[in-house]
Protein backbone atom coordinates (compact mmCIF):
# COMPACT_ATOMS: atom_id res chain seq x y z
CA UNK A 1 0.00 0.00 0.00
CA UNK A 2 1.50 3.31 -0.80
CA UNK A 3 0.68 6.06 1.30
CA UNK A 4 0.87 9.43 0.08
CA UNK A 5 2.32 12.28 3.06
CA UNK A 6 -0.14 15.58 2.09
CA UNK A 7 1.04 18.88 4.45
CA UNK A 8 -1.56 21.59 6.16
CA UNK A 9 -1.83 24.54 4.87
CA UNK A 10 -4.04 27.25 7.07
CA UNK A 11 -5.87 28.93 3.78
CA UNK A 12 -6.53 32.86 4.81
CA UNK A 13 -9.58 33.83 4.68
CA UNK A 14 -11.05 36.28 2.40
CA UNK A 15 -11.68 38.83 5.26
CA UNK A 16 -8.42 39.08 6.31
CA UNK A 17 -7.12 38.66 2.96
CA UNK A 18 -8.74 41.85 2.09
CA UNK A 19 -7.60 43.53 5.80
CA UNK A 20 -3.75 42.59 4.51
CA UNK A 21 -4.34 44.57 0.84
CA UNK A 22 -6.26 47.13 2.43
CA UNK A 23 -3.95 47.98 5.50
CA UNK A 24 -0.78 47.49 2.75
CA UNK A 25 -2.70 49.72 0.24
CA UNK A 26 -3.39 52.34 3.04
CA UNK A 27 0.28 52.61 4.10
CA UNK A 28 1.48 52.71 1.12
CA UNK A 29 -0.39 55.54 0.20
CA UNK A 30 0.92 57.87 2.63
CA UNK A 31 3.00 60.47 1.94
CA UNK A 32 6.29 60.41 2.27
CA UNK A 33 6.38 64.20 3.68
CA UNK A 34 3.72 62.73 6.68
CA UNK A 35 5.95 59.19 7.10
CA UNK A 36 9.14 61.24 7.59
CA UNK A 37 7.57 64.21 9.92
CA UNK A 38 5.72 61.35 11.96
CA UNK A 39 9.71 59.59 12.65
CA UNK A 40 10.90 63.04 13.78
CA UNK A 41 7.94 64.06 15.74
CA UNK A 42 8.43 60.21 17.33
CA UNK A 43 12.22 61.43 18.00
CA UNK A 44 11.01 64.35 20.68
CA UNK A 45 11.04 63.07 24.04
CA UNK A 46 6.63 63.86 25.02
CA UNK A 47 7.31 67.22 27.44
CA UNK A 48 4.56 69.51 29.74
CA UNK A 49 4.35 71.80 26.58
CA UNK A 50 4.31 74.21 29.21
CA UNK A 51 0.50 73.26 30.56
CA UNK A 52 1.90 71.24 33.61
CA UNK A 53 -0.22 72.95 36.18
CA UNK A 54 -3.50 71.68 38.42
CA UNK A 55 -6.68 72.17 36.69
CA UNK A 56 -9.76 71.30 34.69
CA UNK A 57 -8.52 68.23 32.51
CA UNK A 58 -8.44 64.16 31.63
CA UNK A 59 -4.60 63.69 32.14
CA UNK A 60 -3.24 62.53 35.91
CA UNK A 61 -0.81 65.42 37.27
CA UNK A 62 -0.41 64.78 40.75
CA UNK A 63 -1.26 63.57 44.12
CA UNK A 64 -1.30 65.80 47.28
CA UNK A 65 -2.55 65.70 50.70
CA UNK A 66 -6.20 66.95 51.23
CA UNK A 67 -6.21 70.48 52.20
CA UNK A 68 -8.43 72.57 53.87
CA UNK A 69 -11.48 73.72 51.30
CA UNK A 70 -10.99 70.82 49.45
CA UNK A 71 -14.10 68.64 48.38
CA UNK A 72 -14.40 65.47 49.69
CA UNK A 73 -15.21 64.14 46.80
CA UNK A 74 -11.79 65.16 45.16
CA UNK A 75 -10.11 62.42 47.55
CA UNK A 76 -8.56 59.29 45.38
CA UNK A 77 -9.19 56.48 48.45
CA UNK A 78 -7.35 54.34 46.86
CA UNK A 79 -3.66 55.97 47.23
CA UNK A 80 -5.17 57.52 50.51
CA UNK A 81 -5.56 53.75 51.73
CA UNK A 82 -2.14 53.29 51.83
CA UNK A 83 -1.46 55.38 54.97
CA UNK A 84 -2.98 57.47 57.66
CA UNK A 85 -3.21 60.50 54.99
CA UNK A 86 -6.07 61.46 52.72
CA UNK A 87 -4.42 62.47 49.25
CA UNK A 88 -6.25 64.54 46.45
CA UNK A 89 -5.32 63.28 42.77
CA UNK A 90 -4.88 66.28 40.59
CA UNK A 91 -5.75 66.35 36.57
CA UNK A 92 -3.63 68.50 34.35
CA UNK A 93 -4.77 72.39 33.03
CA UNK A 94 -5.41 71.49 29.60
CA UNK A 95 -6.11 74.68 27.76
CA UNK A 96 -6.54 73.87 23.96
CA UNK A 97 -4.45 76.58 22.47
CA UNK A 98 -4.47 78.08 18.50
CA UNK A 99 -1.67 77.82 16.22
CA UNK A 100 -1.63 78.94 13.00
CA UNK A 101 1.38 77.91 10.28
CA UNK A 102 2.58 79.54 7.59
CA UNK A 103 5.39 77.65 5.53
CA UNK A 104 6.90 79.60 2.33
CA UNK A 105 5.86 77.73 -1.14
CA UNK A 106 7.96 80.39 -3.54
CA UNK A 107 10.15 79.17 -5.86
CA UNK A 108 13.84 80.28 -3.88
CA UNK A 109 12.59 77.84 -1.44
CA UNK A 110 12.90 74.62 -3.67
CA UNK A 111 16.52 75.50 -3.94
CA UNK A 112 19.57 72.79 -3.03
CA UNK A 113 23.21 74.03 -3.34
CA UNK A 114 23.93 69.69 -4.30
CA UNK A 115 22.07 66.78 -4.80
CA UNK A 116 23.42 65.49 -1.08
CA UNK A 117 21.45 68.16 0.46
CA UNK A 118 17.40 68.32 0.86
CA UNK A 119 15.72 71.69 -0.66
CA UNK A 120 15.01 74.42 1.59
CA UNK A 121 11.00 73.99 1.40
CA UNK A 122 11.42 69.98 1.93
CA UNK A 123 13.11 70.51 5.21
CA UNK A 124 10.16 73.27 6.02
CA UNK A 125 8.11 71.79 5.00
CA UNK A 126 9.23 68.46 7.22
CA UNK A 127 9.77 70.97 10.15
CA UNK A 128 6.57 72.75 10.13
CA UNK A 129 4.93 68.93 9.60
CA UNK A 130 6.03 67.42 12.65
CA UNK A 131 5.58 70.39 15.03
CA UNK A 132 2.48 69.94 13.81
CA UNK A 133 2.06 66.43 14.87
CA UNK A 134 3.49 67.46 18.07
CA UNK A 135 1.19 70.08 18.85
CA UNK A 136 -1.60 68.63 18.04
CA UNK A 137 -0.83 65.33 20.14
CA UNK A 138 -1.21 67.94 22.86
CA UNK A 139 -4.67 68.64 22.10
CA UNK A 140 -3.51 71.83 19.88
CA UNK A 141 -5.28 73.46 17.58
CA UNK A 142 -3.07 74.00 14.14
CA UNK A 143 -4.05 75.23 10.88
CA UNK A 144 -2.87 77.39 8.24
CA UNK A 145 -3.08 81.38 8.01
CA UNK A 146 -5.26 82.80 5.73
CA UNK A 147 -8.60 80.62 6.40
CA UNK A 148 -7.74 78.16 3.80
CA UNK A 149 -6.92 75.68 6.35
CA UNK A 150 -8.71 76.62 9.71
CA UNK A 151 -7.03 75.52 12.98
CA UNK A 152 -8.92 72.48 14.27
CA UNK A 153 -8.30 69.23 16.37
CA UNK A 154 -7.40 65.59 16.12
CA UNK A 155 -5.28 62.98 13.67
CA UNK A 156 -7.58 63.58 10.45
CA UNK A 157 -6.25 67.50 10.69
CA UNK A 158 -2.36 66.08 10.36
CA UNK A 159 -3.60 64.82 6.80
CA UNK A 160 -5.32 67.57 5.55
CA UNK A 161 -2.04 70.25 6.71
CA UNK A 162 -0.05 67.12 4.78
CA UNK A 163 -1.89 67.83 1.66
CA UNK A 164 -1.78 71.80 1.59
CA UNK A 165 1.91 71.91 2.32
CA UNK A 166 2.45 70.22 -0.61
CA UNK A 167 1.49 72.30 -3.35
CA UNK A 168 4.11 74.99 -5.03
CA UNK A 169 3.99 78.61 -5.31
CA UNK A 170 4.90 80.08 -8.82
CA UNK A 171 6.40 83.13 -7.49
CA UNK A 172 10.03 83.41 -6.53
CA UNK A 173 8.94 85.05 -3.05
CA UNK A 174 5.64 84.15 -1.64
CA UNK A 175 4.72 86.80 0.70
CA UNK A 176 3.62 85.52 3.92
CA UNK A 177 -0.50 84.59 4.78
CA UNK A 178 -1.84 87.34 7.06
CA UNK A 179 -5.22 86.84 6.89
CA UNK A 180 -7.80 85.02 9.74
CA UNK A 181 -5.17 84.55 12.50
CA UNK A 182 -7.05 84.16 15.88
CA UNK A 183 -6.76 86.51 18.35
CA UNK A 184 -4.41 85.62 21.39
CA UNK A 185 -2.98 82.27 18.69
CA UNK A 186 0.57 81.61 17.91
CA UNK A 187 2.15 81.48 15.01
CA UNK A 188 5.02 80.23 13.39
CA UNK A 189 6.37 81.06 9.71
CA UNK A 190 9.17 79.19 7.79
CA UNK A 191 10.79 80.84 5.25
CA UNK A 192 14.41 81.64 3.79
CA UNK A 193 12.68 85.59 3.95
CA UNK A 194 15.13 86.66 1.13
CA UNK A 195 12.01 88.38 -0.24
CA UNK A 196 10.65 91.49 -0.14
CA UNK A 197 10.28 92.69 3.09
CA UNK A 198 7.62 94.61 3.29
CA UNK A 199 5.41 91.55 3.61
CA UNK A 200 6.24 90.25 6.32
CA UNK A 201 5.95 93.59 8.25
CA UNK A 202 2.59 93.82 7.21
CA UNK A 203 2.02 90.52 8.27
CA UNK A 204 3.57 90.82 12.02
CA UNK A 205 2.19 94.04 12.45
CA UNK A 206 -1.60 92.26 12.13
CA UNK A 207 -0.56 89.82 14.41
CA UNK A 208 0.60 92.13 17.13
CA UNK A 209 -2.26 93.83 16.71
CA UNK A 210 -4.38 90.57 17.35
CA UNK A 211 -2.39 89.95 19.94
CA UNK A 212 -1.15 86.57 17.95
CA UNK A 213 2.92 85.96 19.24
CA UNK A 214 4.95 83.40 17.35
CA UNK A 215 8.45 82.68 15.79
CA UNK A 216 10.13 82.73 12.58
CA UNK A 217 12.43 80.56 11.38
CA UNK A 218 14.93 80.86 8.75
CA UNK A 219 15.86 78.33 6.36
CA UNK A 220 19.37 78.33 4.16
CA UNK A 221 20.77 76.24 2.39
CA UNK A 222 24.58 76.29 3.36
CA UNK A 223 26.07 77.64 0.35
CA UNK A 224 23.91 80.88 0.89
CA UNK A 225 25.37 81.52 4.02
CA UNK A 226 28.75 80.97 3.10
CA UNK A 227 28.45 81.66 -0.70
CA UNK A 228 31.55 79.74 -1.93
CA UNK A 229 31.18 80.84 -5.69
CA UNK A 230 34.23 81.99 -7.47
CA UNK A 231 35.31 82.81 -10.75
CA UNK A 232 32.62 83.01 -13.58
CA UNK A 233 29.07 81.97 -12.52
CA UNK A 234 25.68 82.65 -13.41
CA UNK A 235 23.52 83.22 -11.07
CA UNK A 236 19.60 82.23 -11.54
CA UNK A 237 16.21 82.11 -9.90
CA UNK A 238 14.75 78.88 -9.27
CA UNK A 239 11.99 80.05 -11.39
CA UNK A 240 13.94 81.17 -13.66
CA UNK A 241 12.46 84.78 -13.92
CA UNK A 242 15.72 86.49 -12.30
CA UNK A 243 19.88 86.08 -13.92
CA UNK A 244 22.85 87.41 -13.48
CA UNK A 245 26.31 87.00 -14.63
CA UNK A 246 29.38 87.44 -13.44
CA UNK A 247 33.06 86.88 -14.71
CA UNK A 248 34.10 87.11 -10.39
CA UNK A 249 31.70 85.93 -8.61
CA UNK A 250 34.31 85.76 -5.59
CA UNK A 251 34.52 89.91 -5.93
CA UNK A 252 30.67 89.88 -4.83
CA UNK A 253 31.12 88.00 -1.49
CA UNK A 254 31.92 90.63 0.88
CA UNK A 255 28.57 92.74 -0.28
CA UNK A 256 26.62 89.59 -0.51
CA UNK A 257 27.59 88.50 3.24
CA UNK A 258 26.85 92.05 4.19
CA UNK A 259 23.50 92.49 2.57
CA UNK A 260 22.90 88.79 4.50
CA UNK A 261 23.79 89.91 7.96
CA UNK A 262 21.46 93.56 7.19
CA UNK A 263 18.33 91.34 6.30
CA UNK A 264 19.01 89.09 10.03
CA UNK A 265 19.19 92.17 12.06
CA UNK A 266 16.16 93.53 10.25
CA UNK A 267 14.24 90.34 10.79
CA UNK A 268 15.47 90.22 14.48
CA UNK A 269 14.50 93.68 14.98
CA UNK A 270 11.06 93.03 13.41
CA UNK A 271 10.62 90.19 16.20
CA UNK A 272 11.29 92.09 19.20
CA UNK A 273 8.94 95.02 17.82
CA UNK A 274 6.49 92.56 17.45
CA UNK A 275 6.98 90.42 20.81
CA UNK A 276 8.03 86.88 18.35
CA UNK A 277 10.96 85.35 18.32
CA UNK A 278 13.66 84.07 15.45
CA UNK A 279 15.41 81.00 14.96
CA UNK A 280 17.92 79.81 11.70
CA UNK A 281 18.37 76.67 10.34
CA UNK A 282 20.51 75.48 7.72
CA UNK A 283 19.77 72.38 5.66
CA UNK A 284 22.87 70.12 6.35
CA UNK A 285 22.11 70.72 10.26
CA UNK A 286 19.72 67.96 11.47
CA UNK A 287 16.08 68.59 11.02
CA UNK A 288 15.57 67.32 15.12
CA UNK A 289 17.80 70.23 15.97
CA UNK A 290 15.26 72.34 14.59
CA UNK A 291 12.78 70.91 15.73
CA UNK A 292 13.34 70.54 20.02
CA UNK A 293 14.23 74.61 19.39
CA UNK A 294 10.80 75.75 17.90
CA UNK A 295 9.14 73.06 20.50
CA UNK A 296 10.30 74.85 23.32
CA UNK A 297 9.98 78.25 21.57
CA UNK A 298 6.42 77.59 20.44
CA UNK A 299 5.44 77.37 24.18
CA UNK A 300 2.87 80.07 24.63
CA UNK A 301 5.22 81.17 27.73
CA UNK A 302 7.96 81.68 25.84
CA UNK A 303 6.91 83.46 23.00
Amino acid sequence: MTQTATSQHTVPTTGAVQLRVGAESAASALPPLLVQAQQLAGSVLGGDHGRRRAGMGDDFWQYRPLQQGDSRRMIDHRRSARGDQQFVRERELQIAQTVHLWIDQGASMRFASTPELPRKIDRARLIGMALSILMLRAGERVGLTGGSLPPRRGNLQILRLCDALSADDTQDYAPPEDRAMAPHARALFISDFLGPFEPLERALSKAADRGVHGVLLQVLDPAEEGFPFAGRTRFESVSGALSHETLKAASLRDEYLRRLAERRDALDRLCRAAGWRMGQHHCDDPALVALMWLYHAMDRGQT
